[in-house]
């Protein structure tokens, strides 16, 4: 009786500890699963505020507030620009000073806790930039999908996807060099985006099927008068990117692609996001059957350098070592595999999406050289 109650207790504590790594498991897979546009990545450390002086800022010392370039910087109801750090302003051990270029709205005060961010600029691009813009909306498989529309002179129109962590907003980072240039911009949403309709079951599927709402935006802007686009993504925007220029019905009439810090293994992805949430590197690979089994998602085909997922068009990459939420080294992989369409333009220092942040000038030169045979 006693070997028969010991087992009993042996079977229960392990289907016990079954059912925890399992919901462990799941609870790991919404650090990529529910990232709410708009909200920092797990991976995004919080800074503290140490202090504010004209056109100066005091922050936590950490890699993350070293990073070269210009950037959002974000707290709980607060949005401003900050700058390079200030060499010539002395720094303690603790904490690291950076140019102060304005505060959107809100306040800094010492003690916030506040985060960087790729989008310089939130509003829309009339507020933003002073660019004329009408408010549209695509038909899409789950219904309208509000979507800012830039107009100018060219048949080639740009249609930009935004990524994890981030908003439409981001797309205005590039928006006034577009428009310098002539090109139609359509920005959209995608589900699950606030204004935008929600999956049924509200997760996101990493581009996988939000391609279908890049689809949706590709065939209003033909409809409207675009002769090709070109289509510009960042993060899970660019696997939106990539799927749609490989299974849409409308596929020949994509010109290029241009990807920044691309999300070419949704499993890498989601197990970076889970591991900066403090997930025990055991249950890593519970994470990626959890978010197989809760949406369906099939193994990563992306970086196949044959078959229906590889490139047909000229493909423009900005990727850099530092990116932590998508690693470089498979965007690397991607491009050797493709040289005849790939090119890869490195950025070091810079973090997830935020290539552009960490060089403005050379990202645009090389953007400006790359739409010049699409036009």
């Amino acid at each position: 009786m006693r070997t028969v109650k010991a087992a009993a207790a042996a079977v229960t504590a392990a289907l016990a500890a079954g059912a925890a790594s399992v919901a462990a498991g799941r609870l790991a897979s919404d650090a990529a699963l529910r990232a709410p546009a708009g909200r920092p990545l797990p991976t995004e450390p919080r800074l503290t505020v140490h202090a504010t002086a004209a056109g100066q800022i005091t922050l936590t010392r950490h890699l993350a507030s070293l990073r070269p370039g210009r950037y959002g910087l974000c707290g709980d109801g607060s949005h401003a620009v900050v700058g390079p750090v200030l060499e010539a302003v002395q720094h303690s051990v603790d904490t690291v000073a950076r140019r102060l270029e304005r505060v959107t709205h809100g306040t800094l005060t010492p003690g916030d806790k506040v985060w960087f961010t790729p989008n310089l600029y939130v509003g829309e691009p009339g507020a933003a930039l002073g660019l004329d813009h009408t408010d549209v909306d695509v038909p899409g498989e789950l219904g309208a999908l509000p979507a800012w529309f830039v107009p100018a002179a060219r048949s080639t129109w740009v249609i930009a996807a935004h990524g994890l962590g981030t908003t439409r907003e981001h797309a205005m980072n590039v928006m006034g060099f577009l428009h310098s240039q002539q090109f139609p911009v359509l920005v959209p949403v995608h589900r699950g985006d606030p204004g935008a309709p929600r999956p049924p079951d509200g997760l996101n599927r990493l581009g996988e099927t939000e391609w279908r709402d890049l689809d949706a935006a590709v065939r209003y802007a033909l409809r409207e008068g675009a002769d090709r686009v070109v289509l510009l993504g960042w993060s899970t925007g660019a696997a939106m990117a990539l799927h749609t220029a490989a299974r849409s019905a409308l596929r020949d009439r994509i010109s290029g692609l241009v990807l920044d810090s691309p999300v070419l293994s949704w499993e890498t992805t989601l197990r970076a996001l889970a591991a900066a949430r403090r997930t025990p590197g055991a249950l890593l690979p519970l994470a990626v059957r959890a978010a197989q089994g809760r949406t369906g998602l099939r193994t990563d085909r992306v970086l196949a350098a044959t078959g229906p997922e590889r490139p047909r068009v000229p493909v423009l990459v900005f990727h850099g070592p530092g990116d932590t939420v998508a690693p470089w080294a498979l965007t690397r992989r991607f491009a050797d595999r493709n040289p005849a369409l790939v090119a890869l333009h490195t950025i070091p220092h810079a973090f997830h999406g935020a290539m552009w942040n960490a060089d403005p000038e050379g990202y645009e030169e090389t953007l400006r050289r790359f739409l010049v045979p699409l036009m």
